[in-house]
């Protein structure tokens, strides 16, 4: 059964909050990092999975996609989508990647920010994307990174006394599957995978691997963000750009 965590009132209402935010983690790091990946989007058919509150969507149609067909589980990320961005050359569905049909050859560039570590069966999901893309279109994800979602337990910095980051643990890492981490509240469900799994399932579909970015936060961004100084220790997210 697919979670839907973002449809959790506690866990949507703080979710809400961070993301209003001026700078956190999505703006100041992912986002950029994904748009930097992008082609040129000009008349293009773009498929966004995961498409949350319809920012990005809106962000392809305005740097002159044809049109965006944006898909997501969760009925109150999709609420503000509709009520934020909406756009006539952009179709907003309340589905999962995993209950999403379209015919063969689609879309030119598949996009997904940060939901394809949710998806428990991520072969099954690489094949579905192959298939939806056109001939050398272009598949631009981000999920969080394998030494993110390695252990078992959420919390994975060692302090000293004092307070201070001494290092960050890796543990469990070759134990691929599913996780189950506290955040906002308990039991939100994740899969992990290691890189050499998440790489070699999209070479195994024949694509090809033009870029794999681990996003580092420039000096700017730390000043108005300084928590995103640990960044520069071990990466949060991974995102990988590859061609049909």
């Amino acid at each position: 059964m697919k979670q839907n965590i973002y449809d959790d009132p506690n866990f949507f209402k703080h979710y809400r909050q961070l993301r209003k935010t001026k700078y956190n983690f999505n703006n100041s790091l992912e986002q950029p990092a994904l748009k930097s990946l992008l082609p040129d989007l000009y008349n293009l058919k773009v498929l966004d999975i995961g498409c949350g509150m319809g920012e990005f969507a809106k962000y392809c149609i305005e740097n002159g996609a044809q049109h965006v067909t944006a898909i997501d589980i969760s009925t109150n990320m999709l609420l503000i989508a509709q009520s934020e961005h909406a756009h006539q050359k952009i179709d907003f569905y309340q589905q999962s990647l995993e209950d999403f049909k379209a015919t063969p050859s689609s879309f030119d560039c598949i996009t997904s920010s940060l939901a394809l570590h949710y998806m428990s069966d991520f072969h099954a999901m690489i094949g579905k994307i192959t298939t939806m893309l056109r001939p050398n279109g272009l598949i631009i994800f981000s999920v969080e990174h394998p030494i993110a979602t390695a252990r078992q337990e959420m919390e994975r910095w060692i302090y000293d006394i004092d307070g201070n980051r001494c290092h960050y643990a890796i543990d469990d890492y070759q134990d691929e599957g599913l996780r189950k981490h506290t955040w906002y509240v308990d039991g939100v469900i994740k899969y992990h995978r290691t890189l050499s799994s998440i790489i070699n399932t999209l070479l195994s579909h024949g694509l090809a691997i033009e870029k794999v970015v681990e996003p580092i936060p420039d000096k700017e961004a730390i000043e108005k963000l300084p928590s995103l100084e640990k960044e520069l220790r071990r990466p949060s997210f991974l995102l990988v750009k590859a061609r049909k």
